[in-house]
C-alpha cells in the first residue's frame, strides 16, 4: 500500500471516529427519561410534561436536519458540527440557569439542544460514507450513529449521580459545558474526502444489497420528492420510530410503574448498548441481506416486542425487553439513511437524507405524547404499548411493497 492511500486511509478512519465522538455527546436525547424522572419527583412536574422538552427537541431535530443538510452539502462537515456543538452546548447551559419552568426548558432543550443536534447528526455520517466504498455504507452508517446510541451507557449514570448530588436543573449546565468543549474539538477533524480520492473497502461482493448499494444512481431533493418510494420509506420510518422513543423517554418512569423500581436509569443504559449494537448490526446484516427485508425483520420483532411490553413486571422482563428495544430502534437509525443512499445516491446525500428524516419528527409526536397521556389517564402504559405495535405492523407491511427508484430526466421533473 502507497504512502498516500495509508494516509487517505487514516484520514478516513480519523473522520470516522469523530463523527462516533460527536454522536457520544449529541445522544444526551437519550437519557431524557433519567431527566423526566427527576423533573417528576422533584419538581412535581405530570408525565405528559415531563415529555414535553423531549418531544420538541425530537421534532425540532428532523425539520432542522433539511436545512442543515443543505448546508453540509455546500459547506462541509466542519463547519455545521461545530455550530451543532455550540448549539447543544449552549441549550443546555441555559437549561441549567433558566430551566425552571416548562415553557423554558421547552425553549432551551426542545428548541436549542435540538437544534444543534441537527447540525451535528446531518454533518457526522455523510462526512464519513464518503470516504468509503459504496457497499460499506450499511457498516459505516451503523458505525457513526451507534454513537448517538451509544451515549447513554455514560450520559444515563453521570446524569442520575449530577441529579442526586446537585439537583436536576444544575445538571444540564454541567454536563453542557462537557458537551460543547468536546463536541466543537471533534467537530475540527471532519471533512469530505478531496477530489480524486479512492474510496476505501475493496471491491463488493456478489449481493443484490452491495448491487443496489453501488448503482450509481444520484437524485437531486426534488426527483426523490417525486417518487412514491420517498412517501413510502417516510412513512415507515414515522410508524417505527415511535415506539422506540415513546420507551427511550420514559423507561425510568416504566421502571417504576411496572416494577416498582427507583434505579430505571440502568435501563436507560442498557437501552444504549443494545442501541448502538443494533445501528451496527443492522447496518452489517442489511449489506448483505438488503435493506427491505432486514426491516421486516426488525419491525416484526419490535412489534412483538411492544405487545408483551405491558407484561414486563420484574427487573429481568424489563431487561429483555429494554435490549429488544434499542436493538430494534438502533437498526432504524442505521437502516433508512443506508436506503436513502442507495436509492437516491450521495451527491444530495445530506438534504435528501434531511428530507427523510423529518418522518421522525411526527414518530416523536405519536409515541412519547401518547404514551405520557394514556400513562396520565389510565397509570399505565398499556393502550400506548399496543398502539405503537400495530404502527409497526403497517409499517411491516409496507416493506413488501417499496423497490428501488428508476432514475427521472430532470426535464421531466420540471413539468410536474
Amino acid at each position: 500500500m502507497s504512502t498516500s492511500r495509508q494516509t487517505g486511509a487514516g484520514r478516513a478512519w480519523a473522520v470516522t471516529f469523530a463523527g462516533v465522538g460527536i454522536n457520544l455527546c449529541l445522544g444526551v436525547v437519550y437519557s431524557w427519561s433519567v431527566f423526566a424522572a427527576a423533573l417528576i419527583s422533584q419538581l412535581g412536574w405530570s408525565k405528559t410534561a415531563s415529555v414535553i422538552p423531549y418531544t420538541i427537541a425530537y421534532v425540532v431535530f428532523p425539520i432542522i436536519m433539511v436545512p442543515a443538510g443543505w448546508l453540509v452539502d455546500k459547506a462541509g462537515p466542519r463547519r455545521v458540527a461545530t455550530i451543532g456543538g455550540i448549539l447543544v452546548g449552549l441549550g443546555m447551559i441555559l437549561s441549567g440557569l433558566l430551566g425552571n419552568s416548562l415553557q423554558t426548558l421547552t425553549i432551551t432543550f426542545g428548541v436549542i439542544v435540538g437544534s444543534g443536534i441537527a447540525f451535528g447528526y446531518a454533518a457526522a455520517t455523510p462526512a464519513a460514507v464518503k470516504w468509503f466504498m459504496p457497499h460499506k455504507k450499511g457498516q459505516i452508517s451503523g458505525l457513526v450513529v451507534a454513537g448517538f446510541g451509544l451515549a447513554s451507557v455514560y450520559i444515563a449514570p453521570l446524569t442520575n449521580s449530577l441529579i442526586k448530588s446537585f439537583g436536576v436543573i444544575h445538571t444540564f449546565y454541567v454536563e453542557g459545558m462537557i458537551f460543547l468543549a468536546v463536541s466543537v474539538i471533534l467537530a475540527q477533524v471532519l471533512a469530505f474526502p478531496p477530489s480524486g480520492h479512492q474510496p476505501l473497502g475493496g471491491p463488493p461482493p456478489a449481493t443484490k444489497a452491495a448491487t443496489d448499494a453501488a448503482s450509481g444512481r444520484s437524485f437531486a431533493p426534488v426527483e426523490m420528492l417525486a417518487t412514491p418510494q420517498f412517501y413510502l420509506i417516510w412513512i415507515m420510518y414515522a410508524f417505527s420510530v415511535s415506539a422506540g422513543l415513546m420507551i427511550i423517554c420514559q423507561l425510568a418512569e416504566i421502571a417504576r410503574i411496572q416494577a416498582g423500581l427507583n434505579w430505571g436509569f440502568v435501563f436507560v443504559a442498557v437501552l444504549a448498548i443494545a442501541n448502538a449494537g443494533g445501528r451496527v448490526l443492522a447496518g452489517w446484516l442489511s449489506d448483505r441481506l438488503g435493506r427491505s427485508r432486514t426491516m421486516l425483520l426488525v419491525f416484526l420483532i419490535q412489534a412483538a416486542n411492544m405487545f408483551m411490553f405491558a407484561t414486563y413486571r420484574s427487573a429481568p422482563a424489563l431487561l429483555l425487553g429494554s435490549v429488544l428495544t434499542g436493538l430494534a430502534y438502533g437498526s432504524l437509525l442505521s437502516l433508512f439513511p443506508s436506503i436513502t443512499y442507495d436509492y437516491y445516491g450521495l451527491k444530495h446525500a445530506g438534504i435528501n437524507y434531511g428530507l427523510v428524516f423529518t418522518a421522525v419528527a411526527a414518530g416523536s409526536l405519536i409515541g412519547p405524547v401518547v404514551g405520557g397521556r394514556m400513562a396520565d389517564l389510565y397509570k399505565v402504559y398499556n393502550n400506548a404499548y399496543i398502539i405503537s405495535a400495530v404502527l409497526l405492523l403497517l409499517a411491516a407491511v409496507m416493506t413488501l411493497l417499496i423497490r428501488p427508484p428508476k432514475q427521472m430526466a430532470a426535464d421531466t421533473i420540471a413539468k410536474m
